[in-house]
């Protein structure tokens, strides 16, 4: 059954194009002006001071975006905590909790499970979390998960992320389009991470770093993919993904870029055969488990059921219809000036006992 958000998609992406569809994008567009002046002004209200930003006991590294959902945060804090964790660096994390119907959401059981020995803090008041992350947690560093919006918490280390197969979320603000704000406020970022890299050809690339340096001028640009590290199911279990290749697949997901998710399986040679798809950060509930079971029992005995590893983390079902089910772990990967990315990260690095700082690239 169509959502909301399925209909928005069909909207903003120009799926749709009858009339009620031209003249939906009408209103929407006449939305999007109200709500791009407020977050314009909303902005400058901090650029001048007016609204305070409060300052952390310790360093604070934000990662976050300019459109809604899909652009690969959760990965791009996993890859930092981790190499930061392996420097011996106290670092927790610090996030809003979107999606959470109760308890964590779907992002902190990922990261809780790919990175046990990293508190990940979730509330409203990022503020507050920073200060019980740093007097009870003896936090070190603090990373900002979905940050590049929130101002209140100062941020020394500002990283916008740019999904390469969508940067500008169709050209327009919310509700037009996926921008959160107007693709000037790229220039707030310190580092740009620019994100699915191996998705788009050689062409987009140049036309997204041209417009990239336009907007952020002297801002470095570090290039990444979303690599296939493992598939895994919820007992534990393990398998290569080279096992994919050829193999016939039904997958589902719950994510901000679906379409990215399909296309990912595709590269790794599995033949997508059937998809279905929920809104970014859906509850599973025993009805939707129900109808996923009806779906499976009618597709071909050769396909493998594959999912992400976020939606695999809140269905902890180890089959479908008596079918074992899969999820694709993923892991960020450096492709291009990754020095770059490394020069910014390292100031936050702890010294060794020379008190020097350690190097990235050699880990």
């Amino acid at each position: 059954m169509a959502t909301w958000a399925d209909w928005h998609a069909s909207i903003v992406t120009g799926e749709r194009r009858d009339v009620r569809a031209r003249i939906a994008r009408l209103l929407l567009a006449l939305a999007a002006g109200p709500y791009a002046l407020a977050v314009t002004l909303r902005n400058l209200l901090y650029d001048w001071g007016w609204l305070r930003c409060q300052r952390a006991a310790c360093p604070v590294i934000s990662v976050g975006n300019l459109t809604v959902g899909g652009t690969g945060k959760t990965p791009a804090v996993e890859f930092i905590a981790r190499r930061l964790r392996q420097q011996e660096c106290r670092v927790a994390i610090l996030s809003r909790g979107y999606g959470a119907t109760s308890g964590r959401n779907d992002e902190a059981l990922v990261l809780e499970e790919n990175l046990p020995d990293v508190p990940h803090l979730q509330g409203a008041d990022r503020v507050e979390l920073a200060r019980i992350a740093v007097e009870e947690l003896e936090a070190e560093l603090l990373l900002l998960d979905d940050g590049f919006q929130h101002r209140r918490l100062h941020r020394d280390l500002n990283i916008a992320l740019i999904d390469a197969t969508c940067p500008w979320g169709h050209g327009w603000v919310l509700p037009r389009g996926w921008l959160r704000e107007p693709r000037r406020a790229l220039r707030r970022a310190d580092l740009i991470l620019l994100t699915r890299c191996d998705q788009v050809d050689e062409a987009e690339r140049a036309r997204l770093y041209r417009d990239v340096t336009r907007l952020a001028p002297g801002r470095p640009i570090v290039e990444s993919q979303h690599a296939a590290e493992v598939l895994c199911n919820a007992n534990g279990a393990e398998l290569s993904v080279a096992a994919l290749r050829g193999q016939m697949v039904a997958a589902f997901c719950g994510l901000g870029r679906p379409q990215a998710f399909f296309r990912q399986l595709e590269q790794l040679g599995a033949r997508v055969a059937a998809q279905r798809t929920f809104p970014d950060h859906h509850p599973y509930s025993r009805e939707d488990v129900a109808e996923l079971e009806r779906w499976a029992r009618h597709l071909p005995r050769e396909a493998w059921l594959l999912t992400s590893q976020k939606d695999l983390v809140k269905l902890r079902i180890a089959t479908l219809a008596d079918r074992p089910l899969w999820a694709l772990r993923i892991q960020l990967r450096l492709t291009a000036q990754e020095a770059d990315f490394e020069r910014c990260l390292s100031p936050f690095l702890p010294e060794d006992v020379h008190g020097r700082q350690p190097s990235l690239s050699a880990l």
